[in-house]
């Protein structure tokens, strides 16, 4: 049996500006999305059904069954394919940086590949397809900086410079339906039409302090750790910018150097032992989340 390795990196939305609201209840949105080099693994083999096995230190309480948003996106661009799936789980659950869907879309890649499908046109055609499992799922098809908007189907790809960053999650999952509910405004404005040129990770930094994360007040609001975490954040030496991913409970620290980013990393372990950490640039994870035969 052959294998093949695939990485889903954490998507991170350094932006997320909730524009809109359809009549079908579906939000509409303008984010910019980078990936981090942390991530799930998935080991993926030809097989005359799909079979699914969770493993890692973020395993525990997660569906191994129909529910699985791998599984779902394995049998959506199979279309019958079988397929043996072992998920290696270490991003935390609920947590805004696209777990399940990063683990989806890497479900679907493993699927195409073996399909001698993963290409532009496969791509294209998987996007539009895995938006019904959920507006994160086309954007992490591609693990690359990535401009999202509509209900997550517009997805124009742009080049960012890496981004020195501290990912931390308080082991405190977010419903992302609740924030939604929870919005107090839903028609706020996107962001401009056209995004400047960046030079390097200071003056993205800069710029990206004067966007937004809509849903961040309303998941504060709702988990009060979340802002405890982002003073702390903010706190640390060299920390240009703090501020919620996606719907929550992870949050970012962003820095000039890697020097700063792991310096700050490693006071927090320190200070926040129960909490999860990671560093690391964030950016383009495209060749890294191909798959790989083992």
């Amino acid at each position: 049996m052959t294998w093949s390795d695939v990485f889903a990196p954490a998507k991170v939305n350094l932006t997320l500006h909730i524009t809109g609201q359809r009549d079908d209840g579906y939000h509409l949105l303008d984010s910019l999305v980078a990936f981090a080099p942390v991530g799930d693994t998935l080991r993926v083999a030809p097989a005359e059904e799909l079979t699914l096995r969770l493993e890692g230190p973020e395993a525990e309480g997660l569906p191994a069954n129909g529910d699985n948003l791998a599984l779902r996106a394995a049998a959506m661009v199979g279309e019958g394919q079988g397929a043996a799936i072992v998920l290696e789980k270490v991003l935390p659950v609920a947590s805004g940086i696209g777990g399940g869907s990063a683990d989806a879309a890497a479900a679907a890649r493993a699927v195409l590949a073996e399909a001698g499908a993963l290409d532009a046109d496969g791509l294209a055609l998987a996007e539009a397809a895995l938006l019904a499992l959920g507006a994160d799922v086309p954007m992490c098809l591609a693990s690359r900086p990535v401009r999202v908007r509509g209900i997550g189907e517009a997805l124009t790809p742009i080049s960012l410079p890496p981004l020195p960053a501290v990912l931390v999650n308080p082991r405190v999952p977010v419903s992302t339906p609740q924030i939604f509910r929870s919005l107090t405004a839903r028609d706020n404005s996107p962001m401009p039409d056209r995004l400047p040129e960046f030079t390097g990770p200071e003056p993205l930094i800069n710029w990206l302090a004067g966007m937004r994360n809509d849903m961040q007040p309303a998941a504060i609001a709702l988990e009060p750790v979340i802002g405890t975490l982002l003073a702390e954040l903010a706190a640390l030496p060299g920390c240009r910018l703090a501020r919620m991913s996606g719907s929550g409970a992870t949050c970012f620290g962003l820095f000039a150097t890697m020097a700063e980013a792991g310096a700050g990393a490693g006071a927090l372990r320190a200070a926040r032992p129960e909490w999860w950490i990671a560093e690391g640039l964030l950016g383009d994870q495209q060749a890294r989340a191909m798959p790989r035969r083992g």
